[in-house]
């Protein structure tokens, strides 16, 4: 009995002491993931739309807001550079990212089908267009 009381005293410490403990892995991290997803989309349509551009300061602060974000839920800078730095990870981000665009109507080589799809998230005010700007 007292060998139980040890452990989960133990446990309980850890927990408390040490947040990152009790974190879900950052690639279930919905947020986070939505928030990067939405990133390479807009990323993806602003290289291929020619009249469609990055809102470079927003884009900037945001990047800024996710990792305060991720910090404040108790992630490491480590952690959160891995996450980011991952090769698989990005490979899920821009998979995802192009599922996104082929369901929203952009075809590949055609990139008016880029432009409509930036020129709808924009006009839907979401996370993706807020980080846009049409020049039409």
């Amino acid at each position: 009995m007292k060998r139980l009381s040890l452990t989960l005293g133990f446990a309980a410490f850890l927990s408390a002491t040490s947040p990152a403990l009790a974190l879900e892995p950052l690639q279930q991290e919905t947020f986070i993931n939505d928030s990067l997803r939405a990133g390479r989309i807009g990323d993806v349509i602003r290289k291929t739309c020619p009249t469609i551009s990055a809102r470079m300061f927003v884009v900037l602060g945001k990047i800024e807001d996710l990792k305060g974000y991720a910090l404040d839920k108790g992630y490491s800078r480590d952690e959160v550079e891995a996450f980011i730095k991952n090769p698989d990870q990005k490979a899920r981000l821009k998979a995802e990212a192009a599922a996104y665009l082929a369901a929203a109507g952009a075809i590949e080589g055609d990139p008016e089908s880029f432009c409509r799809v930036g020129r709808d998230e924009i006009a839907k005010g979401s996370m993706i267009g807020k980080l846009l700007r049409s020049s039409q």
